[in-house]
């Protein structure tokens, strides 16, 4: 007689449930701000602007692990939208250095709305303690893994 043999088990690995969530959170929050009519990586180089303005396409591009020649037609199209400008870098002027205008930070402004909305139904199952301990261990490993705060690894492939 043989060993019985167990069923197969469904993936309950802490991997396997992040890369879930990871997916549902990414789909939750993308239908969130397609009112806005923005990508998640857009409403990104969004925040990185709010952040940090004036740094230049290939300063963002590096930071975005994007190459330069996606990133200009990316930025482009939120330039033709009025919600970024391009100026020129006062101590190079080969360079462009690029801002939020008026109207990107009035998107912002929806943006954080629809992105706090989207966070909060992801984690009401949470009380705002777990909610915190939650995020901090989360940070705690994507540090130890090398991932650069604040920047989606789904930008490396982000098509214009």
């Amino acid at each position: 007689m043989g060993k019985k043999q167990e069923p197969h088990r469904l993936p309950s690995g802490v991997g396997f449930l992040l890369a879930q969530l990871g997916t549902h959170a990414a789909a939750t929050f993308a239908s969130s701000i397609e009112d806005l009519e923005l990508t998640p990586p857009q409403a990104g180089l969004l925040w990185m602007l709010a952040r940090k303005p004036g740094r230049s396409q290939r300063e963002l591009a590096d930071d975005l692990g994007m190459p330069p020649s996606r990133f200009v037609p990316f930025a482009d199209k939120l330039e033709e939208r009025g919600l970024i400008e391009r100026r020129r870098n006062p101590d190079d002027r080969r360079l462009h250095a690029l801002h939020l205008t008026e109207q990107g930070s009035e998107v912002l402004g929806k943006l954080g709305a629809a992105a706090r909305r989207s966070e909060d139904v992801l984690c009401r199952a949470l009380a705002d303690d777990e909610r915190e301990q939650l995020a901090a261990l989360l940070g705690r490993i994507a540090s130890d893994q090398g991932l650069s705060p604040g920047v989606h690894p789904g930008y490396k492939s982000v098509r214009t």
